[in-house]
């Protein structure tokens, strides 16, 4: 092997060296199932490149074929399985067993297959297979892609990386020493940059379990059981809003008033008129109340709850625009405020969207123990309501504004579009059903 190949694959073992490291910093914070995917990749990705640059001891070139096809069949359906795992879609039991029963009946069978060939075409077969598996799992990953999964694009780069190290190190072993050293080069920056994606996926989730669990112990009194602003700081925001529309930018009939005040003459003071009165712009309110947090307590504590609110949180801040300001209300509710509202169809178009998103179903965990968190859950879905009110008068006051929205919240969880509106005429709520499209 040429100098320059043995330093790119030093880079490759380094990364998974830094990579192990990592896993076993995990499972020192109880996070088991992470550190084991984590140390599992790591090791399983290096015992498959170590084979296939011919580090076995295995003379025999035939048995050789037919060890590396096996490695070949194995590894690349624990990767299959890993990234499944990493993408979310075996956290059902009974997924995660048919997975597994149906990723081990093909294996085996492909494995068979194999003593059938001669053993160079066994091999062939075997990196045939383990790149169907790649392509599946890629079109599985550009799937979650479409569904707007946040790990979804790193997977999809993963699985990239995955193919283009698989097809190298396969040209390796068949080509055994007349290789040229680009395609050593290749293999191991490409196999380096799939362990570095899965590594960023991973630390994704586990910088997620960590949040998590502070989330559940702790619950409302810890700010990122919602990482959204605290009751607080909500108060003061809608407080600040409110007052700055009570008070109105100063135009010019203000200013001449001040002045007349400071020149202290009669013919300055008749010449200053009082400032016309000034509406400014309009504010949309939405209050967002979750009605079955009360039940999901008594039924399996504080930690779901607060699970619960983690997860409306952050489905929240993904379904509303950058413009619009967010914060905690009441405990069991959302307040949202859009400073220069002159569009009602805006505020209702956005207020179906947030009833629809967190209106989804969610499995929630139910303990604080990592060791039974997988097999103590519950699925949950919020019973959502969302009061709505577009406010014109300056003199309105936020406290006022708001008790109407958290009411019409309430009132509106009786509706079948869970959206209420207060109606100018009656002074009532009155149901927004979805607007249908032009």
């Amino acid at each position: 092997m040429d100098k320059l190949a043995f330093g790119f694959w030093g880079v490759y073992f380094g990364t998974a060296a830094l990579m192990l490291a990592g896993s076993a910093l995990a499972f020192t914070r109880s996070l088991h199932r992470i550190s084991l995917n984590a140390g599992l990749s790591a090791t399983v990705s290096s015992f498959f490149v170590v084979a296939f640059l011919g580090g076995l001891p295995i003379d025999d070139e035939s048995r050789l074929a037919r060890v590396l096809a096996h490695i070949a069949m194995l590894v690349s359906g624990f990767l299959a399985y890993l990234l499944l795992s990493i993408l979310g879609l075996l956290d059902s039991r009974k997924t995660r067993l048919q997975t597994r029963l149906a990723l081990t009946v093909l294996v085996l069978g492909v494995m068979a297959a194999g003593w059938l060939l001669p053993p160079v075409l066994s091999l062939v077969l075997g990196l045939g297979f383990a790149g169907t598996l790649g392509a599946v799992a890629l079109v599985v990953s550009l799937r979650s892609v479409y569904r707007g999964d946040r790990l979804a694009w790193t997977a999809v780069l993963g699985v990239f990386f995955m193919l283009v190290a698989m097809l190298g190190l396969g040209w390796i072993a068949l080509g055994r020493g007349q290789e040229p050293w680009p395609v050593h080069a290749v293999s191991a920056l490409a196999g380096t940059a799939y362990l570095v994606t899965m590594a960023a996926a991973l630390w994704t989730r586990y910088s997620y379990l960590i949040e998590l669990h502070q989330v559940m112990a702790m619950g409302p009194s810890y700010d990122p059981v919602t990482r959204m602003r605290s009751h607080t700081e909500t108060g003061q925001m809608v407080g600040d809003i409110f007052r700055r529309r009570r008070e109105g930018p100063a135009g010019p009939d203000a200013a001449r008033a001040a002045n007349a005040d400071k020149g202290g003459g009669a013919r300055a003071a008749v010449n200053a008129r009082p400032a016309p009165h000034r509406s400014g712009p309009q504010v949309g309110v939405m209050v967002v109340s979750i009605g079955n947090l009360y039940a999901l307590e008594r039924l399996h504590g504080m930690a779901a709850v607060n699970h619960a609110l983690f997860v409306c949180a952050g489905r929240l801040r993904r379904a509303v625009p950058a413009y619009v300001e967010m914060g905690r209300f009441s405990g069991d509710g959302f307040v949202l405020l859009l400073r220069d509202c002159n569009d009602s169809g805006q505020l209702i178009r956005l207020a179906h969207q947030v009833e629809a998103r967190l209106s989804k179903s969610v499995v929630l965990n139910t303990s604080l123990d990592a060791a039974r968190r997988e097999s103590e859950q519950t699925r949950w879905q919020a019973e959502i309501g969302v009061g709505v009110l577009l406010v014109s008068d300056p003199a309105a006051r936020a406290s006022s504004v708001l008790a109407a929205c958290k009411a019409m919240s309430r009132t509106a969880m009786s509706y079948p579009s869970r959206v209420a509106w207060l109606d100018q005429a009656s002074g009532e709520a009155v149901e927004l059903p979805v607007l249908q499209a032009a």
